[in-house]
C-alpha cells in the first residue's frame, strides 16, 4: 500500500522495510518513530529538547549543503529548513516520541526527526503527511548523512548547549558564596580538621573557600565542553563518507557554524571520531568533580547549622520546611540533603559512562543512548539542585556570633598562639591541664608558670592568628 493513503478514519498507512503500519493522521511522525516507540519503553521519558534541537541543526544545514551541492530540489529545501526553524522555536517537539533508551546507533531518534521534518515539509508543499514521494524522510531529509554522524554530531551539539545552560547556575552559587564571604568577613570562629578543633579563621574565610573551590570547576568544565565543538558530520556510516558528495562534510560544518553561531570543527580522523565517546567521559568526570565539591560545601553547612542548641550551630540555615512528623519545632538541613543526594548520583553516572563508552565496538559505540542519559540526567539534577539549594538556602544563611564567640574562647587549640613564647611542648602541657581541669587556657599557662597573667594578656589575641 502507498505511503500516505488513508486506511480507515483517522489514521494514514506507512510502509516500511518491515511492512505497513497505521499511523494516527494528525501526527508527524512516521512509521519508524512508532516501531520504536512501541519497542523502546524503558524509561518513560522523551528525549532532551537540546537533543531535539541539535538535530533540527544538522538537518537544516544539510539541506542547506544539499541544495547548494545541486543534490536537493530548492523548494524542497526550503520546505525542510522551514521545518527546522519551527523545531528549533519549541514546535513539534512532541511528536519526537522515543526512549532515550533505544537501539544503539540512535537509528530510531534520528529517523524520529526525519519523519517529522519531511511530513511538516510535505504540508508546507501543499501535500499530505505521508505523502514521501514529493519529500522523503530517508532520500531528502536524511541526504547525505547517516544515523551515524547524525545522531552524534547531534549529540556533541545538545552536550554543549547543556553546557552553556548549567554555567550561570553555578556562577550564581559561586556568587552567592562571594557574597556571605564578604558579609562574614570580621567575624572569628574557629577552625576544624579532621572533625576536631584547630586554629582561628573568619566565617568570611570559610565561604570565599566554597566560592573559590567552585569556581576552580568552571574552567574545567569549558575545557571539557570544548571538545564537543568537533564533530564527525559527513562520516556517514563508518567515518568513510559514503554517499555523502565530495567536499559535503567542510560545507555541512561551515553551515552549522553559520546556524549555530559556534566555533564547530571537522573531526581530522571521521573513523575513529565516529566510535569515539571519549569527549562524554571527559565532561562526566568535570560535572563528577563539581559533584565531589558541592557535597563536601554542603555536609560543612549542615555541620555548621547543627543544632540549634546541642550541635555546632555556627550558622543559621533558612527554615524551609517542619523537619519531623513528631518532634515538633524540628528543622532539618534539607536543602543540602537533597544536593548531596545528587551529588552521589552523579557521581555514580560518571560511572556509567565511562562503562559505556569503554563498550564500542569496531567502528561504532551502541552504548552511546546510555551515555547521553546518564549524562543528561547529571546536567539536568546538577543544574536544578544548584537552583533551589541557592534560592532556599545559601542567600538565606545567618551567622550565629554568640555561638561562635563561645566556641572560640572554650577551644583549647588557640594555644597554638603561645608557641612563639613558651615552645610547643609548653603549649601542650597548657592545653593538656587546661583540659584535664577543665579551666581556661589563661589559668592553666599562669598556674605552670610559663607567663604572668600580664603577659598572656599582651600575646594571646585570636585575632592574630588569622
Amino acid at each position: 500500500m502507498e505511503n500516505g493513503k488513508e486506511n480507515k478514519t483517522g489514521y494514514r498507512v506507512e510502509q516500511d522495510s518491515i511492512g505497513a503500519k497505521d499511523i494516527p493522521g494528525d501526527v508527524y511522525y512516521g512509521v519508524q518513530s512508532l516501531r520504536a516507540a512501541e519497542n523502546f519503553r524503558i524509561t518513560g521519558l522523551n528525549m532532551h529538547p537540546e537533543i531535539i534541537n541539535s538535530l533540527a541543526y544538522i538537518k537544516k544545514a544539510s539541506a542547506i549543503t544539499n541544495c547548494e551541492s545541486g543534490i536537493l530540489e530548492k523548494k524542497k529545501a526550503k520546505a525542510i529548513v522551514q521545518a527546522c526553524d519551527e523545531i528549533l522555536t519549541g514546535k513539534l517537539h512532541e511528536y519526537f516520541i522515543v526512549d532515550p533508551i533505544q537501539g544503539g546507533a540512535g537509528t530510531s531518534l534520528n529517523m524520529n526527526a526525519n519523519e517529522v521534518i519531511a511530513n511538516r515539509a510535505l504540508e508546507i508543499m501543499g501535500h499530505q503527511r505521508g505523502e514521501y514521494t514529493y519529500c522523503s524522510p530517508n532520500d531528502h531529509v536524511n541526504r547525505s548523512q547517516s544515523t551515524n554522524d547524525a545522531y552524534p554530531t547531534a549529540i556533541h551539539l545538545g552536550m554543549y548547549a547543556t553546557h552553556l545552560q548549567l554555567l550561570p547556575y553555578l556562577e550564581a552559587l559561586i556568587a552567592s558564596f562571594r557574597k556571605k564571604g564578604e558579609e562574614f568577613a570580621h567575624i572569628i570562629k574557629m577552625g576544624r580538621t579532621q572533625l576536631e578543633d584547630a586554629v582561628p579563621m573568619t566565617l568570611g574565610q570559610t565561604f570565599n573557600g566554597f566560592a573559590s573551590i567552585l569556581q576552580d570547576e568552571i574552567a574545567h568544565l569549558d575545557h571539557a565542553a570544548n571538545d564537543f565543538l568537533t564533530v564527525n558530520m559527513g562520516a556517514t556510516a563508518i567515518g568513510t563518507g559514503i554517499c555523502a558528495e565530495p567536499g559535503y562534510a567542510e560545507k555541512c560544518i561551515e553551515a552549522l557554524r553559520q546556524i549555530t553561531g559556534w566555533d564547530i570543527k571537522l573531526s581530522a580522523d571521521l573513523v575513529g571520531a565516529t566510535s569515539d565517546t571519549s569527549c562524554l567521559v571527559g565532561y562526566a568526570a568535570a560535572m563528577k568533580r563539581v559533584a565531589v565539591k558541592i557535597n563536601k560545601i554542603c555536609n560543612d553547612l549542615r555541620l555548621l547549622a547543627s543544632g540549634p542548641r546541642c550541635g555546632i550551630g555556627e550558622i543559621i540555615i533558612p527554615e524551609n520546611e517542619p523537619g519531623s512528623s513528631i518532634m515538633p519545632g524540628k528543622v532539618n538541613p534539607t536543602q543540602c540533603e537533597a544536593v548531596t543526594m545528587v551529588a552521589v548520583q552523579v557521581m555514580g553516572n560518571d560511572v556509567a559512562v565511562s562503562m559505556a563508552a569503554s563498550q564500542g565496538n569496531f567502528e561504532l559505540n551502541v552504548f552511546m543512548p546510555v551515555c547521553i542519559y546518564n549524562f543528561l540526567q547529571s546536567a539536568r539534577l546538577l543544574a536544578e539542585s544548584i537552583v533551589s539549594f541557592n534560592d532556599r538556602c545559601a542567600v538565606g544563611i545567618r551567622a550565629n556570633r554568640e555561638k561562635m564567640e563561645h566556641n572560640l574562647h572554650n577551644s583549647l587549640m588557640l594555644v597554638t598562639a603561645l608557641n612563639p613564647y613558651i615552645g610547643y611542648e609548653n603549649a601542650a602541657k597548657t592545653a593538656k591541664k587546661a583540659y584535664k581541669e577543665n579551666i581556661s587556657l589563661k589559668e592553666a599557662c599562669v598556674s605552670l608558670g610559663f607567663l604572668t597573667a600580664e603577659r598572656f594578656d599582651e600575646v594571646f589575641h585570636p585575632e592574630n592568628m588569622i
